[in-house]
């Protein structure tokens, strides 16, 4: 049930543990040092940008591997001091790197002839989107005294403001029963919005609820540190705001995220059809409680063990492809997840793609129910991109994060279709209002995320924003969204509290690149329903080609305009084909 780390490290004691970070030390100081002699070295442009890579490309090799095994065992045990002390001493490690990629950024941004020394080289054109990029961005970058300050300040600042959201909501205790005194992980807690009893989901709601007054001082501390901090440097940078810095590192233009937006605001109607019509068969008059967002319709006995629910996903993929369907069955063999939730583990669930040893570990909070197995299929989906990676350099293997979604939900879509597909009429049910409830969520939730982290941006340069104004703000932002598909007297006025992506110093608008996601694969699902086989192949290129292209280039490549809303309306189609079909089947139920 636990994952294993040890194709990492066995320990932090090991003698690889130690040799690496020897090593990482020896290269840092000789990347340090070559990169100050860049503007000694007239004429060998092309040669000291090869040499720069090869540095970043065996620097970023080691350090990913060393912090991912602090990082994957904090995350299934916040209380692991170990792994706490040697994240620190990792971070402080990296910020020695932001020298040299200043100095080098600055170095670049001086070559006006970047394109021509590129096609030249036959070494430099591998990492000609890579070069590129850096020279386009080059102009949001400060001096280099500037830089390295922030890097420091960062790790006192937004990373000590996330690391506490982190702890504060992993090592809350939920007081589920008072009279029998019975506690929990909040990441149980909240698994419990799926359960078939009514008053179980409730009580469990009342209980979230209830929790959140423990850590709420701190984790809105935690929030306008973060959101200050990201503000301040934005403005230095010359961003016009967050958004368009999060634009800019999305690959991804205000186009696109403006008309994804028009088709979504179109097709909100159709969503909130869907959320009366389960309030109406859940009992409630005025919308759906926030407790029954996730309440099962229909009938399922599917209730599997790990290894069923591995056994199971592992056939499904096999309809799309022999490859995803190896992929997952080697996941499983080789302990790469980790399944269970308990004490001092985070809660959710991720993939972390180790690109260092072509591998990658999966954490989940896996109940056994057909939703928590769905899950896992999507986590699987993030493993398999990482897959197509694993053989490209890994300074060409970072993707956006709107494109990170595409295999995972073109994954859990393959799963989903293939159940429903041999499931019963009451199964089928159950399926297809699960399918639809996580739609609303990608699409619906998402954009009320998007208006409440905005409107939190706007407030925030203002001044701190208090705890009763942020719970205000994601009211707001939930009515604005759902419309009258909620209840109002039963929304979630913390989700503010405990979703991790409102908390880093690095990601902003976290929200938006989910909803991109599940619209992309469902139009790229559409296309592999049309074609059938042959889309396979171009599909597992186009993973492969995620780190080297934009998103608009990407689209291109699978012959596909994003820059208009009509893509975003065709996959908003498909799920509103569902939601037809859901009121139909329960149009006599109530």
């Amino acid at each position: 049930m636990n994952w294993s780390l040890n194709e990492l490290y066995t320990s932090f004691e090991s003698k690889e543990y130690i040799e690496d970070i020897k090593t990482l030390d020896s290269k840092i100081e000789k990347y340090v040092e070559f990169s100050k002699t860049l503007e000694e070295s007239k004429g060998k442009e092309s040669e000291n940008i090869y040499k720069y890579i090869k540095y970043n490309e065996d620097i970023s090799t080691i350090l990913s591997k060393l912090s991912a095994y602090s990082r994957l065992r904090l995350a299934v045990d916040v209380r692991d001091l170990d792994a706490k002390k040697h994240q620190d001493i990792i971070i402080d490690k990296s910020v020695k790197l932001t020298l040299p990629e200043v100095l080098f950024t600055e170095y670049i941004k001086k070559i006006e002839n970047i394109e021509e020394i590129i096609d030249e080289s036959e070494n430099l054109k591998a990492y000609s989107f890579y070069l590129t990029e850096i020279k386009e961005n080059s102009k949001y970058v400060l001096g280099r005294k500037e830089e390295v300050l922030i890097s420091n300040l960062k790790k006192t600042g937004s990373q000590m403001w996330s690391d506490l959201q982190g702890n504060l909501t992993s090592t809350l205790k939920v007081d589920i029963n008072k009279d029998e005194e019975k506690t929990m992980p909040l990441s149980e807690t909240r698994n419990l919005a799926y359960s078939k009893d009514k008053d179980t989901r409730k009580s469990a709601y009342k209980a979230e609820i209830d929790s959140y007054e423990k850590i709420i001082d701190g984790t809105a501390f935690s929030l306008n540190g973060i959101k200050g901090e990201v503000l301040t440097l934005s403005k230095l940078r010359g961003y016009s705001s967050p958004l368009e810095e999060t634009l800019i590192s999305s690959r991804m233009t205000k186009e696109i995220l403006d008309s994804m937006f028009t088709a979504i605001d179109e097709y909100l109607p159709y969503f909130r059809l869907y959320l009366k019509r389960k309030a109406e068969i859940l009992g409630h008059e005025k919308g759906l409680p926030f407790y029954d967002l996730f309440a099962p319709v229909g009938e399922i006995d599917m209730k599997f063990s790990y290894p069923e629910a591995m056994e199971y996903i592992e056939e499904k993929f096999a309809t799309f492809s022999e490859e995803l369907a190896a992929y997952a069955k080697n996941a499983y063999e080789n302990k790469w997840i980790d399944v269970k939730p308990r004490e001092g583990k985070r809660g959710g669930a991720f993939c972390s793609n180790l690109h260092s040893i072509g591998e990658s570990r999966i954490m989940t909070n896996f109940d056994g129910s057909f939703s928590n197995m769905i899950t896992i299929a999507h986590e699987l989906g993030h493993g398999y991109h990482g897959l197509k990676l694993k053989d490209e350099s890994i300074l060409n293997s970072s993707y956006p994060m709107p494109i990170a979604e595409t295999a995972s939900i073109l994954s859990e879509t393959i799963v989903m279709k293939a159940a429903i597909k041999e499931a019963n009429e009451k199964e089928a049910l159950y399926m297809l209002e699960s399918s639809i409830s996580d739609a609303t969520q990608v699409i619906v939730d998402i954009y009320s995320r998007f208006l409440f982290e905005d409107e939190v941006f706007r407030l925030r340069e203002k001044g701190q924003i208090s705890n009763d104004k942020l719970s205000e703000i994601m009211i707001e932002s939930q009515k604005k969204s759902y419309g009258d598909g909620l209840d109002e007297e039963f929304m979630h006025p913390f989700m503010w509290i405990n979703k991790p992506h409102y908390y880093s110093g690095d990601r902003h608008y976290y929200n938006f690149p989910y909803a991109f996601g599940l619209l992309f694969s469902k139009g790229l699902y559409s296309e592999y329903i049309e074609t059938g086989d042959e889309f396979i192949s171009r599909y597992d290129e186009l993973l492969r080609l995620t780190g080297q292209k934009n998103i608009k280039e990407l689209a291109e490549f699978m012959e596909i305009d994003i820059t208009k809303p009509d893509f975003f309306r065709k996959s908003l189609d498909i799920i509103k084909e569902d939601i037809d079909k859901f009121l139909e089947l329960t149009e006599n139920i109530i």
